[in-house]
């Protein structure tokens, strides 16, 4: 003989078998509140920038190199419709980038006047680390000219990501005034 169920039926013993499976679920612990950013390379060193100071990162488009302004300039490439100027960034604090080129990438700031492109050696994207892990300390094999970017670091398996703030760039007249003359 078949019995018969009506549909309340079996959706009540579903929602009875969820509860029982759910009890065996073991509580979860409490987390550890987490800092997050993009990772990135530059002069062999690791970096992090966070993702509220980034609008996307790019392969590096095709450019058109400028007359007239510092080395450190590269050009501007048009993306989107858009105008981009692009920096070396490693250059621009007197070191060269070394990276592979197929791994070199803009980060890309936008915010209020500033459109700019930062050329890196790599981007490894998304980072999270322990807020209780940061250490606020710059660490002395970084070279000097870029220490007022850095806010201290975070050390995930034995890797030191130092916290990198490209818009205080924006900040510096010598970053922003881009002409040789």
């Amino acid at each position: 003989m078949v019995e018969y169920r009506t549909a309340y039926q079996t959706l009540a013993d579903l929602a009875q078998k969820s509860l029982t499976a759910a009890r065996q679920i073991p509580a979860q612990e409490k987390t550890a509140a987490q800092w997050s950013g993009v990772g990135f390379a530059m002069f062999g060193k690791h970096f992090v920038v966070a993702m509220t100071e980034l609008n996307e990162m790019l392969e590096v488009p095709v450019y058109t190199k400028l007359p007239g302004v510092k080395p450190w300039v590269k050009g501007v490439a048009n993306v989107r419709g858009r105008l981009l100027p692009i920096y070396d960034l490693a250059a621009f604090f007197g070191e060269r980038l070394t990276g592979n080129k197929k791994q070199q990438r803009l980060l890309v700031i936008d915010r209020d006047k500033t459109y700019a492109g930062l050329w890196v050696d790599e981007v490894f994207g998304m980072q999270y680390f322990d807020i209780a892990s940061r250490n606020f300390k710059v660490l002395p094999e970084l070279p000097e000219s870029i220490a007022d970017f850095i806010e201290g670091n975070f050390e995930m398996n034995g890797v030191v990501w130092s916290v990198f703030h490209p818009l205080k760039l924006m900040e510096k007249t010598n970053f922003t005034d881009v002409s040789s003359g």
